[in-house]
């Protein structure tokens, strides 16, 4: 299983809401060569991490299956991002968009990028509560914790399903 993590607090370029934004990227998944959208989780609204003012944000993650090679996937992604109008900036702006490559299959690299499993994943409710929805016996490669686990150790975080 590859997850892929999408979040968003900005409207696009044509004034769609974040999770109008999203709804559109997850379409744009559907069209990558090689693999094939499995499930998608339901949307959430969560709190910016860390804290800054910034509208929240609306989140999903979405599992496919296939095969692709990671830094071939982290280019697609990046694209459908830059379509969505993402400008890259500092870290943690406000986005349109961002697709981060969560995990796949089981696979535990630390170079060439995209590092895997993401290397924040085990510390962000706003993936791990839509991932549990769809992968409730998910175990993270690294670690060797179940997402159960995972989700139990984190400080309370900001997060309501839409």
């Amino acid at each position: 299983m590859i997850v892929i993590g999408l979040g968003g607090n900005m409207p696009d370029g044509q004034g769609h809401a974040p999770i109008m934004v999203l709804r559109a990227a997850v379409e744009a998944l559907r069209t990558l060569p090689g693999l094939r959208l499995r499930l998608l989780s339901p949307f959430y609204a969560t709190a910016p991490l860390p804290p800054s003012g910034q509208p929240p944000y609306v989140n999903a993650v979405a599992s496919l299956e296939g095969c692709a090679e990671p830094a071939r996937l982290l280019s697609w992604l990046q694209s459908i991002e830059a379509r969505a109008g993402r400008v890259r900036g500092r870290p943690n702006a406000a986005r349109t968009l961002d697709l981060d490559i969560v995990a796949m299959h089981n696979c535990v690299r630390d170079e060439p990028d995209p590092v895997l499993p993401h290397p924040r994943l085990h510390e962000r409710a706003f993936v791990l509560r839509p991932l549990a929805d769809i992968a409730p016996g998910w175990m993270h490669p690294r670690l060797g914790r179940t997402i159960g686990d995972l989700l139990a150790r984190l400080p309370p975080q900001e997060i309501t399903r839409l």
